[in-house]
């Protein structure tokens, strides 16, 4: 596909021509020419949008869809198409599913389905059979499918031992291991966090320790035995003071947080609305503060959507049995821009393909063309009609966001909104 590209400024700052309004061409999916103005005499596609920033390609390392199993929830077509115009490019998808993801053919089905999209979608596998947190699931074969991961989605692993065997054994062969941190004994039935907001409104409490000791279970277990461990989505301020401490101490740890844990905190529960029940929950603004601070100095690796479609029937009820869970693609670079810089925001969203394995070039001639449009400068409503997914359980609905995603070039193909 031949695109040619109009005034746009290109954000990336390992690209030559970081903060320059060029012309970009684009022939059969490469970039051919970039320039401050390119003619058109072979009249190809042209893409002219109004102040139009482009950076890499967005990577998204926890997200979920429904298929197989939980459709009515999401499907992968219109999960990825929700991706792209998201301006997400590639995307790893979390083994949730029914059955779940824990094979070498669960893999290669993830992959088939996906085959041919725009966005790519880099397949997590369970870590244990079944997600059940009994016995260890095939990593090795299913990491010579394409699986890039391991991990029971928001299930702790309550074993120490087994834990320490998962990291001995994907050692073996470079695995990356993801651990929930959530010790579950001390998080007990609690369905938020555990502090003055939880006493006033009557729900059990989920307090930080709980996460907390699981970061210590783990950290220990990683100095022991090597290998590499990836905690996804902390929240709580003393989880980012533990693990800028194991990093100090040059263990193989990274970790994500969740968009929403940085903007939101248990304040908004008051109204007992469950699109605000998620896993890990809200915190309080001192830990939001701490999360803020940790992706500024490097602590944090990677920001999460963590996206999360889950069906109407199991939202729509008492807070207690409400499912956990939010989407968040749609709303992923305008919530993120409205807590820090537009080029912060981008080096977020770019960020953590490495840690994975996943390559990227930086924006020039010869490069694939992996890229993101969008707008930076416009303020506006997150609203249902903003929605893209099957399911609508939107923790930023009716919020103001920062920023329009114009949509993606990635895979030779062009999605716009």
């Amino acid at each position: 596909m031949n695109v040619l590209i109009k005034s746009a400024t290109i954000v990336d700052p390992k690209s030559d021509f970081h903060n320059q309004t060029c012309d970009i061409l684009i022939e059969k999916g490469i970039i051919s020419q970039i320039s401050e103005q390119i003619k058109n005499p072979d009249k190809v596609k042209e893409i002219s949008l109004d102040n139009l920033h482009v950076s890499q390609g967005w990577f998204d390392s926890s997200v979920s869809f429904g298929e197989p199993g939980y459709e009515e929830r999401e499907t992968i077509a219109n999960g990825l198409e929700t991706a792209a115009r998201s301006g997400f490019t590639d995307v790893a998808v979390n083994p949730n599913t029914n059955p779940v993801i824990d094979s070498y053919a669960d893999i290669s089905f993830l992959r088939g389905k996906a085959k041919g999209n725009a966005v790519n979608l880099y397949p997590i596998g369970a870590l244990t059979k079944n997600s059940d947190g009994e016995d260890l699931a095939e990593l090795f074969d299913m990491k010579n499918a394409g699986a890039i991961a391991f991990y029971d989605y928001q299930k702790p692993v309550r074993n120490p031992n087994l834990m320490k065997l998962a990291l001995q054994y994907a050692s073996n062969f470079g695995g990356l291991i993801y651990s929930f941190p959530q010790e579950s004994k001390i998080s007990g039935l609690g369905v938020m966090n555990e502090n003055v907001m939880s006493t006033l409104l009557g729900l059990k409490g989920n307090p930080t320790i709980a996460e907390e000791l699981q970061i210590v279970r783990d950290l220990f277990l990683l100095e022991y035995t090597g290998g590499k461990l990836h905690i996804p989505t902390i929240s709580s301020a003393k989880s980012v003071e533990l693990i800028r401490n194991a990093k100090a101490k040059k263990l193989d740890v990274s970790c994500s947080v969740a968009i929403h844990n940085l903007i939101l905190t248990d304040d908004v529960l008051k109204t007992f609305d469950t699109r605000f029940k998620v896993a890990p929950p809200l915190r309080t603004q001192s830990d939001s503060d701490a999360l803020i601070e940790g992706l500024k100095d490097g602590t944090i690796d990677m920001v999460t959507s963590d996206h999360n479609p889950i069906d109407i029937e199991h939202k729509k009820i008492e807070f207690d049995y409400a499912k956990y869970g939010t989407i968040g693609l749609e709303s992923a670079f305008g919530a993120l821009h409205t807590a820090f810089t537009m080029k912060k925001t981008i080096d977020l969203l770019t960020k953590g393909r490495e840690r994975f394995g996943i390559e990227s070039a930086p924006i020039g001639i010869g490069s694939e063309a992996k890229l993101t449009f969008f707008n930076p400068i416009e303020n506006y409503q997150f609203d249902k009609e903003m929605i893209l997914s099957t399911s609508k359980n939107a923790i930023f609905e009716n919020y103001n966001l920062k920023g329009k995603v114009y949509g993606v070039f990635s895979n030779n193909q062009l999605v716009l909104n």
